[in-house]
């Protein structure tokens, strides 16, 4: 027990819980700062995680890590008011005093106190202690080695593969630690080639090469350590001036680096078995080079490294000192937020129909108003003229009643529409990130690309604050790939090349990113020979791609659309690089699949440019909405060409084949609807309705029902349950809560192909509906119970019945298709069934139009105002168990 009674063991692990994650805290503001030693951002986070372990400490009756903690709150202070800058001992201090610290995890408080008493004492004076160097894995024993008539080497054997015991929460850290110093280093050895001569390069270096070399030292990582250090020796040497680092040490020290990066996601103990040989080669390597000497040329490329995309949000290790505190939150949370905002934003636009219905319902009472004053001049009896001034009275209380509260109402909305709008908008921002931070391996992939071809190159980079989804950014790694090295091997001409043109030997890519237009835009450039147009077409002639007096019409734009097509390349050769085919049509598939588009642009001599237009993000859509088969359809707006109101009488016919022709090219109709396997669209009158879409293959006209306009939609994965929708890739919700499916354009493109090819198609007079035989009712009720029953008894009688989910939906399905009788309840959200009725009999073409009323109110007063409203009939609910339900509606519309 402590001096105030409290147990201490069952506080213990909420105790060691809340020491990790302070600890998490401090490390990653640790690592932040390091990169920007002059941030104030992360100061405050860091003191108030120190602060809560010491008065956790101090509860418990912890001394001595209550003292190490507020050791490390009095060296954050002095930064944090701006007194004192943090040195690179302070740094040293912070990492020694966060690493005793997380001991506590693992020992029993009392005894970690003890086992750490010396070093406790030596960082709360304000020394660094060394770091025990944990003993070494043991070495199985050395394998037999037979006498040979020539002396032999005996080989080293690499140790054994071990776990290390390693808090998971730790682990991470440590992964994360090394993913950041070791993207440091590669970036700053690039630097460091570019401008040997600068000896700011080299500071950063230095710094990373000691942070690493204390990471790996926690987790017992000896090489590693080894390696590190004498890695951190050599940018010392280079400091001081007493080691210049050559363009052939860049090559080990980026190699290095590459094999330290794989501890970022690698078990540690697998990575120090399966890497020894080759740490070991490389830590020879790097201690010539501190000794002067020039290392040997590698016999292959350099190893490139591939490190997993994270899914942490993080504020890149280039950016400017940051501000705001950083959190890693999972991307499963972050979906989830922006579904639970997007509803958020739909149910607030829900709010506006109800001020619209609130404003026709005070209108409504102005015209009784009207009449009552207009009964006052007619009346004869003074009882009766009482009576009806009482009444004009009391409806011109009531006319400013609702006139109040649609006020407030109106405003309401507009406040809750404005509140959601923006709380999208910031789920939109936190899924962003900046356009750096998928852009750490690119300098490394030209630099090492243009070496293995013997050439000069210089990648400039505009626009890395440029704010990306993340979906999309991890989607550009391959696209950009492709792009870079096809430029570098096509189109940067050799260096003597270059000297015979009047170029610099050094060619010069530009990957430039920027908002545009509402879209994302990325342009790779390059200023290299450009693409010889002539020399395409004849390409194309020759492999026999189109036929030849169109390609001789055929113009720029469109003969590079064919670099795209699977298995063209222009190459003369095959090399490592190029040559297989492989490549822009990978680059277009990937773009397109995200809702993107990509062209060309090449003038002869003096370069090329991809241009990439995506979206801002893969979590909002703009939309196209058509209907087919009486149902809700998005098609993104970036992948329809044309939309189309076509003359049935243009509708061309040949074989089993239907087409149009659309500026001057032969296009191919498909229903819609029997690419997504539903029944007949409605009747198709003089006109046909055809989305134009396209890929690679072709251009295809898709006939829908209608068009229904453009709107933004937030996505949403379908249900893994339901496996792979044909010709589906997500969902959505309309602004009137009903929900709508997404295309997939790339897969109904080949699904129309498939058809167009077999000869399956239905025709267009086939998806014109006969005169309907079924007399056609629809059910209006908010209870699917209700709905069921009202249609299977409709159904069986021989009607042919469609239902909708509240009264609101019901007048959309109205709006859209033809009904011979409603069937409605009265309770029901967003419109009921008076607001419905209402509205039929205020519309020119459904005033007429039967509705008979099935609800569970059976007061007289309840079927007054069904009836007043302008229902035929008035039924209970209790009318089911009888014939009585049947017969009213056959009394409204006839056998079926």
């Amino acid at each position: 027990m402590t001096d105030f009674e409290v147990e201490v063991d069952p506080l213990l692990d909420l105790f060691r819980a809340e020491v990790r994650a302070g600890l998490a805290t401090l490390t990653r503001g640790r690592l932040d700062l390091e990169h920007a030693p002059d941030a104030t951002g992360p100061l405050a986070g860091m003191a108030a995680a120190a602060r809560t372990i010491r008065g956790a400490a101090r509860i418990l009756g912890y001394a001595a890590p209550a003292e190490l903690a507020a050791r490390i709150d009095a060296t954050l202070a002095g930064a944090a008011s701006g007194r004192a800058k943090l040195t690179a001992a302070d740094f040293d201090r912070l990492r020694r005093m966060v690493e005793v610290l997380s001991q506590l995890d693992h020992d029993d408080p009392n005894a970690w106190a003890e086992k750490h008493a010396e070093e406790i004492r030596e960082l709360n004076d304000g020394r660094t202690p060394p770091t025990p160097t944990p003993p070494p894995a043991p070495l199985p024993p050395p394998p037999v080695v037979r006498a040979a008539p020539a002396p032999a080497a005996v080989p080293v054997s690499a140790p054994t593969e071990r776990s290390f015991s390693i808090d998971p929460s730790m682990l991470e850290l440590f992964r994360e630690e090394i993913r950041t110093h070791t993207a440091g280093l590669s970036e700053g050895l690039l630097d460091l080639e570019r401008d040997p001569a600068n000896p700011q390069r080299i500071e950063p270096l230095m710094r990373a090469a000691h942070s690493l070399k204390g990471a790996c030292r926690i987790v017992g990582l000896d090489a590693a350590v080894e390696l590190a250090h004498l890695m951190e020796d050599g940018f010392a040497a280079a400091q001081t001036g007493t080691l210049t680092i050559v363009p052939a040490s860049v090559d080990t020290l980026l190699r290095a680096t590459d094999r330290l990066a794989g501890l970022g996601h690698e078990d540690p103990g697998h990575w120090a078995a399966a890497y020894h040989e080759d740490v070991s080669r490389l830590k020879d390597v790097v201690a010539a080079i501190n000794r002067g000497e020039t290392p040997p040329a590698p016999a292959a490329a350099p190893v490139v490294v591939e490190v997993p995309a994270r899914v942490e949000i993080a504020a890149p290790a280039a950016s400017p000192p940051a501000t705001e505190a950083v959190v890693r939150v999972t991307a499963q949370s972050l979906n989830r937020l922006m579904s639970l905002a997007g509803e958020s934003l739909v149910q607030a636009r829900w709010l506006q129909p109800f001020a619209t219905a609130l404003t026709g319902l005070k209108k409504l009472q102005d015209h009784i108003t009207a009449r009552l004053e207009l009964l006052t001049q007619t009346v004869g009896t003074d009882a009766s003229a009482k009576a009806v001034a009482e009444a004009v009275q009391l409806a011109a209380r009531s006319r400013k009643l609702l006139a109040d509260r649609i006020s407030e109402f109106e405003s309401h909305a507009s406040q809750a529409e404005d509140l959601n709008s923006r709380l999208y908008q910031e789920v939109i921002v936190s899924r962003m990130r900046p356009f750096a931070d998928g852009l750490h391996g690119f300098p490394r992939l030209v630099r090492d690309t243009a070496r293995m071809l013997g050439k000069q190159v210089r990648l400039d980079v505009v626009g890395q604050a440029t704010e990306v989804d993340r979906d999309i950014l991890e989607k550009l790694e391959a696209p950009l790939t492709h792009l870079l090295r096809n430029a570098i091997d096509h189109g940067i001409e050799p260096a003597e090349v270059r000297a015979a043109r009047g170029k610099p030997a050094e060619g010069v890519m530009k990957l430039e990113s920027g908002h545009r237009g509402g879209m994302l835009s990325i342009t790779v450039s390059d200023d290299g020979a450009g693409i010889n147009v002539e020399r395409l077409r004849k390409k194309i002639l020759d492999r026999r791609l189109a036929p030849a007096e169109m390609v001789q019409r055929m113009t720029e734009a469109e003969l590079l659309e064919f670099l795209f097509l699977p298995g063209f390349s222009t190459a003369t050769q095959l090399t490592e690089v190029s040559g297989r085919g492989v490549g822009l049509d990978v680059v277009l598939e990937t773009v397109r699949k995200v809702g993107g588009s990509v062209h060309i642009t090449t003038v002869l001599g003096r370069g090329t440019s991809f241009h990439l237009m995506l979206p801002l993000t893969l979590s909002v859509v703009r939309a196209v909405l058509v209907q087919i088969a009486g149902e809700p359809y998005a098609f993104p707006h970036t992948r329809i060409d044309r939309l189309l109101r076509v003359p049935r009488g243009d509708v061309q016919s040949l074989q089993h084949r239907q087409f149009i022709t659309v500026g001057g090219q032969s296009v191919g109709l498909v229903l819609a609807s029997q690419l997504l396997d539903l029944p007949a669209g409605a009747v198709v009158d003089a006109e046909i309705w055809v989305v134009l879409i396209s890929d690679t293959s072709g251009l295809y006209g898709l006939i829908v029902d209608n068009f229904r306009g453009e709107q933004d939609l937030v996505v949403r994965p379908l249900d893994p349950r339901l496996g792979k929708v044909p010709n589906v890739s997500s969902a959505a919700i309309l602004d009137d809560g009903s929900p709508v499916l997404i295309v997939d354009v790339e897969e109904m493109c080949r699904s129309m192909d498939q058809f167009i090819q077999t000869g399956t198609l239905r025709r267009v007079e086939e998806s014109v509906r006969p005169e309907a035989t079924k007399k056609r009712v629809l059910v209006v009720d908010d209870s699917i119970t209700v709905r069921e029953v009202q249609k299977q008894i409709l159904r069986a009688r021989g009607y042919d019945v469609e239902v909708a989910v509240d009264g609101q939906d019901g007048w959309r399905r109205l709006q859209l298709e033809s009904f011979d009788l409603v069937v409605s309840d009265v309770d029901m959200p967003r419109m009921n069934g008076l607001q419905l009725i209402r509205r039929i009999r205020e519309d020119a073409k459904l005033r007429e139009l039967p509705v008979i009323i099935v609800s569970y109110k059976d007061r007289d007063a309840d079927r007054l105002l069904g009836l007043e409203a302008g229902a035929n009939h008035y039924l209970t609910k209790a009318s089911f168990h009888d014939n009585t339900f049947v017969e009213a509606v056959i009394a409204q519309i006839g056998e079926p």
